[in-house]
């Protein structure tokens, strides 16, 4: 490992080397946004309201098909931050090379799947009549850099737990401009559209991987990337999949839930969709600030339990929890402050706005709760716990979420768009009391009793 990229996170100041770790991951986290932002941006302002709304339509659905793979980097990550964390070489090696393969193989499976199935799930989640073909042309050509997006993760995922959130940013950055300049001359110059964004984000993500892969292949000891010996390991597999399965089925199904909201929006027509879409980027950034916190307590807390350093996991959640609350509450509040003029970014229709408002009031004034949740879910999995918050999060946050729409959204004299949001407080309420047990209990069995076994 190159140590002027390398953050001890076994030594020294908790919260100091957190947000050393954290500030990198926030601005890559928020670079990968702009992509995003880039695509719903021009679309909006230079191809009209219904090529926002056929983008911004697309963004549950993809969620919802990437987020099983995405969290199985979430596998990779721990797995990879334990074996650095206890000096294991030769496990450390099997790792980086059985998920390299593992994110190709992700990748194009995702890929096909996207090709084949995007008019069919579209027409499920009820995109509108009116946006329908160019959402499905946007969705097809968006999926054929599936294959980068799950290698650049992965990449990043070996990055972070060895303490590296340095290069994937400079990484993000360089490939940001690439994809703001193609957008542009997509759109406005080749007059391409929803099919523009998308080729610009796939290209975007191509160089982006290509980077990623580029530095693991030059890197030295346990994290070197030698492609020539890329193999699956089966017992490395197995272990990234005991800890990724559940993360990836969470999101999946947190996803699911949002699709069902998505969908539930969709129902008032393509103005509440365009207005949704903008909010909900806007919101993108405050939560992709918040989860940098929640991926720093991962690779903290895992470093720190293979290196059997377990006093110091209690002090890693405090200075996570301390970060995300404070971050949560600035950000998501100057979000609503500001929220008139950043909706306007997007688009200049009142009706757009006001809809988008309705969002941004609600989810983002309180969004410091997502965060708690987030950051106790981190440090479960760093001391090997993943199905527990699984089926809390399942239980506490979609379950209850798809109930309020099946029931309270029903009502007639309940049926908005202000009541389809309001579900997003109060199952973080719940989800993350019960969370705070569960990482209670678990960590008087887990840590006491490791810290006895080595006394």
């Amino acid at each position: 490992m190159n140590k002027k990229y390398e953050i001890d996170m076994c030594n020294g100041s908790v919260f100091g080397k957190m947000l050393l770790f954290a500030l990198p991951l926030m601005c890559s986290s928020i670079l990968q946004l702009l992509f995003n932002a880039a695509d719903i941006v021009v679309v909006g302002r230079f191809a009209g309201d219904n090529a926002l709304a056929a983008v911004g339509s697309n963004t549950a659905l993809i969620n919802l098909l990437t987020n099983l793979f995405v969290g199985l980097s979430v596998g990779t990550n721990v797995l990879t931050a334990q074996y650095y964390g206890a000096k294991r070489e030769r496990d450390l090696k099997e790792t980086v090379h059985t998920s390299m393969l593992l994110s190709l193989y992700s990748g194009l499976l995702l890929m096909v799947v996207g090709l084949i199935g995007a008019p069919k799930l579209l027409a499920l989640m009820q995109a509108p009549p009116e946006v329908l073909d160019l959402a499905v042309l946007y969705l097809r050509i968006y999926f054929l850099g599936m294959a980068s997006m799950m290698v650049y993760n992965f990449g990043s995922a070996i990055l972070r737990a060895v303490g590296d959130t340095k290069r994937p940013l400079y990484y993000l950055l360089g490939a940001g401009i690439v994809n703001v300049v193609l957008n542009l001359i997509f759109v406005i110059v080749c007059h391409l559209g929803v099919a523009g964004v998308a080729m610009a984000t796939v290209i975007s993500q191509t160089i982006s991987a290509f980077l990623v892969v580029r530095c693991l292949v030059r890197e030295q000891g346990g994290i070197h990337l030698e492609l020539k010996e890329l193999c699956i390991t089966r017992e490395k597999l197995g272990k990234i999949m005991q800890i990724g399965l559940p993360a990836g089925f969470q999101g999946t199904v947190f996803s699911l839930s949002n699709v069902v909201i998505q969908s539930a929006v969709n129902s008032f027509g393509n103005i509440a969709v365009a207005g949704n879409s903008a909010a909900a980027n806007i919101e993108g950034f405050v939560y992709m600030a918040m989860n940098a916190f929640h991926q720093a307590t991962i690779s903290f807390t895992s470093q720190n339990y293979g290196a059997r350093a377990y006093k110091r996991i209690y002090k890693i959640l405090f200075a996570g929890e301390l970060s995300v609350i404070v971050t949560g509450l600035v950000l998501g509040n100057l979000a609503v402050f500001f929220g008139e003029a950043l909706l306007r970014i997007y688009s200049p229709s009142a009706d757009v706005i006001a809809a988008g408002m309705t969002r941004l009031q609600i989810i983002c004034t309180l969004y410091a709760l997502c965060g708690v949740m987030d950051v106790l879910v981190g440090a479960l999995r760093g001391i090997g716990y993943s199905i527990i918050p699984m089926i809390v999060s399942l239980v506490g946050a979609c379950g209850l979420r798809l109930l309020w729409i099946a029931t309270v959204f029903q009502i007639p004299e309940y049926h908005s768009l202000r009541t389809v949001y309001l579900s997003y407080p109060i199952t973080w309420t719940i989800t993350l009391t019960v969370h705070a047990i569960t990482f209670a209990l678990a960590a008087r069995k887990v840590l006491v009793h490791q810290e006895s076994k080595h006394i």
